[in-house]
C-alpha cells in the first residue's frame, strides 16, 4: 500500500512542468463480480487523476477546472470531489494523503511565477510550507504523524531533500552542504526515515538512492557510478527500488531490497534481462515487474521465502505497482484481445482480475488501500475522434464492503452511496437499493427487474435501455435523469415514470 509513502507517479511529475466488464470479474466469468467502478467525476473541467488513498477511503489527486487549470482535490464518499484551493495562484497539484486526511503537494503562488509546497487540513486549509531559501518547493509524501517530504531550492537553487514537522519547520536533509549534487526526499515512514535520490546539478550523470534517519543522517545505497532508485520504504526501515546490475552494465537493472544490517539483496528477475521493485508492505512482500527487450513485462510479487512469484497476465505485458498488507496487488495488464492496457487486482487466492474501464479503451491501479479499494484512471468512450480522450481519476469498491459476495442480484444495497457507479448492463434484479444515492450513475441497458428502488437518488443517473419490470420506484428522486426510453425526466416533468421500460 503507498498511501503515506508513495512515491510520485511519473505522469504527476510530467505535471510539474507543464463494459460491463468494467464491473470486475475474472475472465471468463462475467456473472461473478467483484468491483463496483466508481467514476470520481472532474472539477468541472475534462480530465482528473488520481494520486493516493488513505485507509479511510479518501483519495486526492488533480483535476482539470473548466478554465483548463490543475487543482489539487481531496475525494470522500460523504462529500464527493472537492477543490483543495492553491496559495494563491492558478493551479494546485495534490500527491500524497495520511490517515489522518492530511493531504500534501505543490501550488502556484500568487503570480503563477513560483511552485511551494503545501499542506492541506481540514480545519486550516492550504498552508504554505516555504522553501529552503530559494524559489520552489515540493511536497511528496506525508506520514501518520504530519511529517512532510520532498525537494526545495536553496539560496543558492540548488535542488535538497527536505523534511518539514510543525515544531521544526523545513529542514535541509543534503548530506554534505559542500556537495553540488542535487536530491530530492521520496517518502518517509512512520518512524521518519525517509528515502530520495540525489543526481548531477545537470541532470545527466549517476542517480544515487539515499536513506535518512534523524540519527545518522543521509546513507547513499550505492556508490561511484552504480546507479540507484528507491520507490518505497515500510515501517521497519525496508527499502525497495531498483539498481543497475552488475557486470551487465548501464540500462540493466534489477530489482532490490535494502536493508540496515542486510544491505543491498538483489531480487532477480523471471527469465528477463531486468526488474523493478515499486512497493513494500508491512508483511515484506515486495511487488514490481520484469522486463526484457525482446518480450514481455511481468508482475511479480517477491517474498523471503517463495521468492519471486509470476502474478500472471491478461494476454499481455504486465505491471504490479502497489500492495496492501494484506497481499493484494494492483497494476496493469495488456489484454489479450487488443493487447490494451486494463487495470488488475491479483490476490493470492483469486488470482487476477481485469477491473475493465469507464468504457474507454484503457485504465491502470496505482494503489490500493487496507479495506482493498483500488484507485486509478480509466479513459472515457471516445465520442468525437478528432480530440483527445478524456480521462477520469476511477474508485474501485470491493463489493465484498457492501455486503456482497459474487454478485449484486438480490443484494441489500439499502441506503448505500454509489454515486458515480459504472454499472451499464449490470444484473441488478431484485436488488434492494431502497434509498440508494445513485447520482451520475450509469445503469444503461442494467436488469433492474424487481429490484426495490424507493426513495433511491438518481439525480443525473443514465437508465437509458435499463429494464424495471416490477421495480418499485415509489418516491425516486428523478433529476436530470435519462429514462429508459431514452427522453429526459425534466422533459417528463421532472420524472421517468411512465417512461420505464418494463
Amino acid at each position: 500500500m503507498r498511501t503515506c509513502f508513495r512515491v510520485v507517479p511519473p505522469v504527476l511529475l510530467l505535471a510539474l512542468t507543464v463494459l460491463f466488464t468494467a464491473v470486475a470479474g475474472s475472465a471468463g466469468s462475467s456473472d461473478r463480480i467483484f468491483f463496483v467502478p466508481i467514476d470520481l467525476g472532474t472539477l468541472g473541467g475534462t480530465d482528473s487523476q488520481v494520486a493516493a488513498v488513505n485507509d479511510s477511503g479518501q483519495i486526492v489527486g488533480l483535476s482539470l477546472t473548466p478554465q483548463y487549470t490543475r487543482r489539487a482535490f481531496s475525494w470522500t464518499q460523504a462529500g464527493g470531489m472537492i477543490d483543495l484551493g492553491t496559495l494563491g495562484g492558478s493551479e494546485s497539484v495534490a500527491l500524497a494523503v495520511n490517515r489522518s486526511g492530511q493531504v500534501v503537494g505543490w501550488s502556484l503562488i500568487a503570480g503563477d511565477t513560483r511552485v511551494h509546497a503545501f499542506l492541506w487540513t481540514q480545519e486550516a486549509g492550504m498552508i504554505d510550507l516555504g522553501t529552503l531559501g530559494g524559489s520552489f518547493s515540493v511536497a511528496y509524501a506525508v506520514n501518520a504523524s504530519g511529517q512532510v517530504v520532498g525537494a526545495s531550492a536553496t539560496a543558492s537553487e540548488a535542488a535538497h531533500a527536505f523534511s518539514w514537522t510543525r515544531a521544526g519547520g523545513m529542514i535541509d536533509l543534503h548530506r554534505d552542504p559542500a556537495d553540488r549534487r542535487f536530491s530530492s526526499a521520496q517518502a518517509v515512514n512512520a518512524s521518519g526515515q525517509v528515502i530520495g535520490f540525489s543526481y548531477p546539478p545537470d541532470g545527466f550523470g549517476v542517480e544515487h538512492a539515499f536513506f535518512w534517519t534523524q540519527e545518522a543522517g543521509a546513507i547513499d545505497l550505492t556508490s561511484g557510478d552504480t546507479v540507484s532508485q528507491a520507490e518505497a520504504v515500510d515501517d521497519e526501515g525496508q527499502v525497495v527500488g531498483l539498481i543497475e546490475a552488475q557486470p551487465l552494465g548501464r540500462d540493466a537493472f534489477r530489482a532490490f531490497l535494502w536493508t540496515s544490517t542486510g544491505g543491498i539483496i538483489d531480487l532477480g528477475t523471471l527469465d528477463s534481462t531486468g526488474s523493478a521493485a515499486l512497493d513494500v508492505n508491512a508483511r515484506g512482500q515486495v511487488v514490481g515487474y520484469t522486463h526484457s527487450s525482446v518480450g514481455s513485462d511481468h508482475a511479480f510479487l517477491w517474498t523471503r521465502k517463495s521468492g519471486m512469484i509470476n502474478l500472471g497476465t491478461l494476454g499481455g505485458s504486465a505491471h504490479a505497482y502497489a500492495v496492501n498488507d494484506n497481499g493484494q496487488v494492483v497494476g496493469d495488464s495488456g489484454t489479450v484481445d487488443d493487447g490494451k492496457f486494463h487495470a488488475v487486482s491479483w490476490t493470492g487466492a483469486g488470482g487476477m482480475i481485469d477491473l475493465g474501464t469507464l468504457g474507454g479503451s484503457e485504465s491502470i491501479a496505482v494503489d490500493v488501500n487496507a479495506s482493498g479499494q483500488v484507485i486509478g484512471d480509466s479513459y472515457l468512450p471516445v465520442t468525437d475522434p478528432r480530440l483527445s480522450p478524456e480521462y477520469h481519476a476511477v474508485l474501485w469498491q470491493p463489493i465484498s464492503s457492501l455486503g456482497c459476495y459474487n454478485t449484486l442480484a438480490g443484494c441489500d444495497l439499502s441506503g448505500v452511496t454509489l454515486t458515480g457507479a459504472y454499472l451499464p448492463g449490470a444484473d441488478l434484479r431484485d436488488t434492494n437499493l431502497n434509498g440508494a444515492k445513485l447520482t451520475s450513475a450509469n445503469l444503461a441497458g442494467a436488469n433492474l427487474r424487481g429490484s426495490n428502488l424507493k426513495g433511491a437518488n438518481l439525480a443525473r443517473a443514465n437508465l437509458i435501455g435499463a429494464k424495471l419490470a416490477e421495480a418499485n420506484v415509489r418516491n425516486v428522486l428523478w433529476s436530470r435523469t435519462l429514462c429508459p426510453d431514452g427522453t429526459n425526466s425534466d422533459v417528463n416533468g421532472g420524472t421517468c415514470e411512465g417512461h420505464l421500460r418494463r
